[in-house]
C-alpha cells in the first residue's frame, strides 16, 4: 500500500513538472503541449481518491501544489525570448487554479463515490477542469486584474478577436481558455478508460 501511495505522489509530481516545461511549447494557434499533460493530474487525484480515500488524495494534491510552486519559482529565473518563462500573474494563477480545482475534484469525487463507477471521476474532473481553466486564465491574463502585476504587460492577451477564429468577439485570452477547456473535457472522457482498468486491477471489488 505504501509503495503504491508513493507511486501516486511521484506520478503527480511528474505531471506537474512535465506540464510546466511543455507549456512553453506551442501546439497550433490556441494551445501548448502542456494542455495535453496537465489534465492527467485529475486522473492521478481520482485514482488516489478511489483507492485510498479523500484524505490521501488531498495529500497528493498538496504535493503537486508544492512542486508547482517550486517550478514557478524556477521559471521566474529563466529568461525566454519575451521575458521570464513564468510571470508573477501566471505563477499565482497556476497555483490558485491547481489547488482550488484539485481540492474541489476530491470533494465532489468523495460525495459521489457510492454511485456508478464512472460518475465520480467524470463529474469531479469536469467541474475541477472547468474551475481550473476559469481561474487560471482570468488571473493570469484578464485586463481587470492588472493590479496583481502592474509591470507585466498582458495587453496582447486582451486583443479582441473572434473566439477560436470563428465565434463571437472576445479578448484573445478567452479563446486560449476555451481551447484549453475543450482539451480538458475531451481528456476527462478518455481518462475513464485507464481509470477503470487501473482501479479494476488494484481493487478486486467493482469500482
Amino acid at each position: 500500500m505504501r509503495t503504491s501511495y508513493f507511486y501516486g505522489v511521484i506520478a503527480m509530481a511528474t505531471v506537474v513538472v512535465a506540464s510546466n516545461i511543455l507549456v512553453q511549447s506551442l501546439f497550433g494557434q490556441w494551445l501548448t503541449w502542456g494542455a495535453f499533460t496537465y489534465p492527467i493530474a485529475f486522473l492521478v487525484t481520482d485514482l488516489m481518491n478511489r483507492i485510498y480515500g479523500a484524505r490521501p488524495a488531498r495529500r497528493v494534491v498538496f504535493v503537486g501544489f508544492v512542486v508547482g510552486v517550486i517550478c514557478s519559482l524556477v521559471g521566474t529565473q529563466i529568461m525566454g525570448e519575451f521575458g521570464p518563462w513564468v510571470t508573477m500573474r501566471i505563477a499565482i494563477g497556476s497555483g490558485i487554479a491547481f489547488l482550488v480545482a484539485q481540492l474541489m475534484d476530491v470533494a465532489i469525487f468523495d460525495r459521489l463515490r457510492s454511485g456508478a463507477w464512472w460518475r465520480a471521476p467524470l463529474a469531479s474532473t469536469l467541474v475541477g477542469s472547468t474551475l481550473d481553466t476559469a481561474l487560471f486564465f482570468t488571473i493570469a491574463f484578464s485586463g481587470a486584474l492588472t493590479f496583481i502585476e502592474p509591470t507585466n504587460d498582458v495587453s496582447w492577451a486582451g486583443e479582441v478577436l473572434p473566439v477560436l477564429g470563428m465565434g463571437p468577439m472576445a479578448p484573445l485570452w478567452v479563446s486560449l481558455a476555451v481551447a484549453d477547456w475543450m482539451v480538458k473535457l475531451s481528456l476527462a472522457l478518455i481518462a475513464l478508460i485507464p481509470f477503470r482498468i487501473i482501479v479494476g486491477r488494484v481493487l478486486p471489488q467493482p469500482a
